[in-house]
């Protein structure tokens, strides 16, 4: 028997909502072309849900009095330029414009409408060791790394 069961990884994140678990649904669908996996109970009062994102499971539901608690996710898309554009428009707020980072990831994050923060990542490049040890020492990605750890996220209650 497996220890984690077939189409699940080892970790997988929960998104609590106070009773907005179902748009959020959608949202993630339309953004991430996620496929809905199921839903227990109705809005407002979703008592569990799933949701696949590419390869990863995503777990939600509604609890009317639990204090506001974001979700903080990372994820790796084929198009970032599109996916934060599809956020946007549903939306949701840049808080990191797109910015290459040293080992090879081009970076974004936005926050949702429902108050998480989404980090959207796209490999853009397999640097070497050599040519990483350079891009780390290389002034302009440096600025890129301070630019990305600088923006401030505040949750929305």
């Amino acid at each position: 028997m497996n220890v984690v069961p077939e189409g699940y990884h080892t970790v997988t994140p929960w998104i609590i909502s106070r009773g907005r678990t179902a748009e959020l649904i959608d949202f993630i669908v339309e953004v991430f072309d996620a496929t809905d996996l199921g839903r227990v109970g109705e809005a407002p009062e979703i008592g569990h849900a799933e949701v696949r994102i590419g390869d990863s499971v995503v777990m939600l539901f509604d609890k009317q009095d639990w204090n506001p608690t974001p979700a903080f996710l990372r994820l790796y898309v084929a198009d970032d330029a599109e996916t934060l554009k599809r956020a946007v428009a549903l939306g949701g707020e840049v808080i990191t414009e797109p910015t290459e980072l040293f080992w090879g990831d081009r970076v974004s994050r936005f926050a949702d409408p429902y108050g998480n923060l989404w980090w959207i990542h796209q490999r853009v490049a397999e640097p070497t060791p050599e040519e990483l040890n350079a891009r780390m020492a290389d002034p302009a990605f440096g600025k890129a790394m301070e630019y990305v750890s600088s923006a401030v996220f505040t949750p929305r209650t």
